[in-house]
């Protein structure tokens, strides 16, 4: 009996300190971002299909974020906890282990808007692009504005991914196929909900995600620029408003940076108090809010397309 105590003992002990290492927001803010979605789907789109929409949209850009914390390792220590969690492909598109290979791999600053090694860079190497036919250079400069990127964006940059990691495959890259094999049953359960249970014609939700992705290039648009010094290349966007929570304060970018394992929740608290270090550190590349943002560049470059920086 005293052997049994003991041993319940030790299992309540580590289970207490197994959910003392759980980070509650965000687990609870995934469970609502699930409950949103499947009312989106269903309910709210057979009483009035707009709203529904609206509610598919909102939280698949929420999932997609939800997803970018999971990567970095939250809310579990276990990255295939955190993986499971963020199963379900709502966006449809971008491999859960291709997104998290390209993201981390994006985080070594020193090569931040690089047209080859960052795999998140919008800028193309100015001899490619003189090589470039005159439409496609068109095209280009339409989607470095940010109407461009919202409107055109989501298709150009998932036609443009797709096609990279085809070429990989073909070349034999056995860590993008895995990927790929991972992601058909994470699709598959998306469409079945949609088809079997789901209330809303197929279009509707096709047109939801790709608002939602349009939604999440609001925040890619700008968050890196060229410049000489690696640590003036990352943005801050003071703002506090829905965008924000969508994009779970990804806006304050150059403090996720210097603290990828910091969780989502705790970053404005960082911001505000180190507001004069951060800003100092990336040079005062800093925006009020997005609505300067959209003010500013929504019909307006903010860069070439070609890096103006390159070769440095």
């Amino acid at each position: 009996m005293h052997r049994r105590e003991n041993g319940t003992g030790r299992l309540s002990y580590l289970g207490a300190r197994w959910m003392r290492g759980v980070e509650w927001p965000t687990l609870c803010l995934l469970a609502v971002c699930y409950g949103l979605w499947m009312l989106g789907t269903t309910a709210a789109a057979e009483v009035w299909l707009p709203l529904g929409m609206a509610m598919v949209t909102f939280s698949t850009a929420l999932h997609s974020s939800l997803t970018h914390e999971a990567l970095h390792g939250h809310p579990f220590r276990s990255r295939w906890a955190n993986a499971a969690l963020v199963f379900p492909a709502l966006t449809l598109v971008v491999p859960y282990l291709r997104f998290k290979d390209t993201h981390l791999a994006h985080h070594r600053d020193s090569i931040l808007t690089d047209p080859y090694d960052d795999p998140e860079s919008n800028y193309c190497d100015p001899k490619i692009w003189r090589a470039l036919p005159g439409w496609w250079r068109a095209v280009l400069r339409v989607n470095n504005t940010l109407a461009g990127r919202m409107l055109i964006g989501p298709a150009l940059g998932t036609v443009a991914f797709t096609l990279a990691d085809l070429r990989r495959m073909r070349a034999g890259d056995r860590r993008v196929l895995l990927g790929y094999a991972q992601h058909l049953p994470a699709v598959a359960v998306v469409l079945w909900w949609v088809a079997a249970v789901g209330q809303m014609p197929g279009w509707a939700f096709g047109l939801s995600v790709y608002a939602a992705l349009a939604v999440l290039k609001i925040r890619t648009f700008l968050e890196h620029r060229a410049h000489e010094d690696a640590r003036g290349r990352t943005v801050v966007i003071e703002d506090r408003g829905v965008l924000a929570l969508i994009f779970l304060n990804n806006n304050l970018h150059v403090v996720h940076h210097m603290h990828a394992a910091v969780p989502w929740y705790r970053l404005p608290e960082l911001y505000r108090g180190n507001r004069a270090r951060y800003l100092s550190r990336n040079g005062g590349y800093r925006y009020r809010s997005y609505g300067e943002v959209l003010r500013r560049y929504l019909l307006t470059a903010k860069d070439p397309v070609p890096h103006p920086l390159w070769p440095r």
